[in-house]
């Protein structure tokens, strides 16, 4: 005689019922034939395989492997995919457990440290709304903002207060939990808690189920896993900064200290601009991004975006023909970090400085290099070319004082071929009327050029500074925009997979942490090369190529991350992009020789 109890009747109808789970029957046999079953799984931490039983979370097998921990772990990769230690293990998987000063550490710690800004905002001052803008400073620029959407000048007695509720967040070791309901129902929560940003994200993203985080009973959704519980939060601080509030993690060079913010004046006014920029136009986050896609409002969107750049370059070009009308400004140092599109810039730069009649020549600091026997090395004994002394700066310095006396010189010639100077006939006089574009990563360093006159010299940095956010509370990485941009360019013109860009990739930061990003407040101009509209174009160009990275190499972390970022966009036919454009460095179609 067949027995079925009422509890199973119901629960198998709840499983069948699409609007009401995500299992399916079959899902949940499949499941349940491995609740409690013993697993293997491999540690790389400990580099052996371990017992594991079916259901069993991250968490809970820290505290049964073998080996010891100097660190206590903040999140895990599962097969090359970063999970919360909430994560369920219900088969055999490869596992790593995460420092929390580890790159994908820091993203996880300050992710957590948010979400206890905002659950201590709410318990606060329930009324104001928290916009989390930039990276700037080393630290997190947030924005206040009332019901009405006027931004609210915080004060030291609201900045202390939000200080002393995070910490008692923390002393409280309340866990960050991770919750996945429909998307409908996600919605709700978010509009209850008047996260409209949120709620228009997931209208237009339009997945069926959608995961969150609950934190003392309030809800917030992030762009990657959150800390097992606020006790793994505990080094933060949280500043006035201009008008609004500066977010600090822990200082990775003083473990146990908050970081210490440093000036960055023109960064952040470059920042602010854009911003303004994105809210006069309506966009400001993916949400109403995809809806300009679904409205067919993206040709107006990048004719305006284009319009902005050619704007800025204008500005930039007055004030270098201003400077040269009174005796200065000869040469022209464009520099920046890798794709963030200084060759175009710097000609289309060239094409404004024309219409002022003063006439652009260009020359490279790559021929500048060194014999390859010379260039210094790196701390893995290999050639360093992003070192600064990788250059002859004795000849450089010469050859421009000598033009800015009106004399003629012979441009060198590197062979990369050859990994030596060939010298061919290329002579090179400034005449009246006429200035020298030089463009190279060393262009702020003003060990570059340190016999020459100050006033001589203007200085343009460019970087693609982000300001379109996920949604309030996610904002997007500067550095992922660079990222996906090389990615691109690098498949197309130089024959590179996706994998090969993403394992060179921490090198290349290595060398702009080191020989651009101190030095970039020297700017006289600082160019925002990034367009409201770019990622909804690289979606499809760049997607084929991260799904080429296979799963068991240690970059597919950055590969599915990446891939869940370019998840939130719409796609944006590049047909619609001018060939004059800065993305066509990347993308290929451009009206500009390479």
């Amino acid at each position: 005689m067949f027995f079925i109890s009422f509890e199973w009747f119901f629960y198998s109808l709840a499983l069948f019922n699409p609007l009401k789970s995500s299992f399916n029957f079959i899902q949940y046999l499949s499941y349940s034939s491995v609740m409690g079953a013993p697993i293997k799984i491999f540690c790389k931490n400990c580099n052996e395989y371990i017992s594991v039983n079916g259901g069993d979370s991250l968490a809970d097998l820290i505290d049964r492997l073998d080996c010891s921990f100097d660190f206590s772990p903040i999140c895990a990769l599962v097969n090359n995919k970063i999970e919360p230690l909430s994560f369920q293990i219900f088969g055999p998987k490869q596992i790593e457990f995460i420092r929390p000063d580890s790159v994908i550490g820091k993203r996880v710690y300050i992710r957590s440290l948010c979400m206890m800004l905002y659950r201590a905002l709410v318990s606060l001052f329930p009324d104001y709304s928290l916009r989390i803008e930039h990276s700037v400073s080393k630290g997190y620029f947030c924005r206040l903002f009332d019901e009405k959407g006027n931004c609210i000048l915080p004060t030291r007695e609201t900045i202390d207060s939000l200080l002393y509720e995070m910490h008692t967040l923390h002393t409280r070791n309340l866990p960050f939990e991770r919750k996945e309901k429909l998307s409908e129902d996600v919605r709700d929560i978010f509009s209850r808690q008047k996260l409209y940003d949120k709620v228009l994200l997931l209208e237009t993203t339009q997945e069926i189920y959608t995961t969150y985080y609950v934190l003392d009973g309030i809800a917030d959704s992030y762009y990657g896993p959150l800390a097992p519980s606020t006790a793994n939060i505990g080094v933060f601080d949280l500043r006035l900064y201009k008008d609004g509030m500066l977010l600090l993690g822990e200082d990775s060079e003083n473990p146990g200290l908050p970081v210490a913010p440093i000036t960055q004046e023109k960064m952040f006014k470059a920042f602010t601009d854009y911003l303004k920029f994105n809210r006069v136009i309506g966009v400001a986050n993916v949400g109403e991004l995809n809806k300009a896609v679904q409205q067919k409002r993206t040709s107006s969107l990048i004719n305006v975006a284009e319009a902005l750049h050619d704007k800025l370059l204008g500005r930039i070009s007055d004030e270098i023909t201003r400077r040269y009308e009174n005796g200065g400004a000869r040469v022209i140092l464009i520099a920046g970090p890798s794709s963030s599109g200084k060759t175009t810039s710097t000609k289309r730069l060239a094409i404004q400085l024309m219409t002022n009649l003063l006439t652009p020549k260009m020359i490279s600091l790559d021929d500048y290099f060194v014999n390859r026997e010379d260039t210094p090395l790196d701390e893995n004994g290999e050639y360093d070319y992003e070192s600064l002394y990788s250059l002859d700066l004795e000849r450089l310095n010469a050859d421009l004082g000598r033009l800015l006396r009106g004399e003629e010189i012979n441009l060198p010639t590197y062979s990369f071929e050859h990994g030596c100077r060939i010298e061919k006939k290329r002579p090179l006089r400034l005449n009246p009327n006429e200035v020298l574009l030089i463009e190279g990563i060393h262009g702020l360093n003003p060990e570059l050029t340190r016999t020459l006159d100050p006033d001589s010299i203007y200085k343009v940095y460019v970087s693609a500074l982000t300001t379109l956010s996920i949604d309030d509370h996610n904002w997007i990485s500067t550095t992922d925009t660079r990222l996906l941009r090389r990615i691109v360019r690098d498949s197309k013109y130089r024959h590179t997979t996706a994998l090969e860009s993403l394992r060179r990739w921490s090198s290349v930061r290595r060398g702009e942490e080191k020989w651009i990003f101190p030095f970039q407040e020297n700017a006289d101009a600082t160019f925002n090369s990034s367009l409201i509209f770019e990622l909804g174009v690289m979606k499809d160009y760049v997607e084929p190529l991260l799904r080429e990275v296979p799963h068991n190499d240690e970059q597919y972390v950055q590969a599915y991350r990446l891939l869940r970022l370019l998840s939130y966009f719409h796609s944006i036919p590049a047909e619609q992009i001018p060939t004059t454009s800065l993305l066509r460095e990347f993308l290929g179609g451009s009206s500009f020789h390479y």
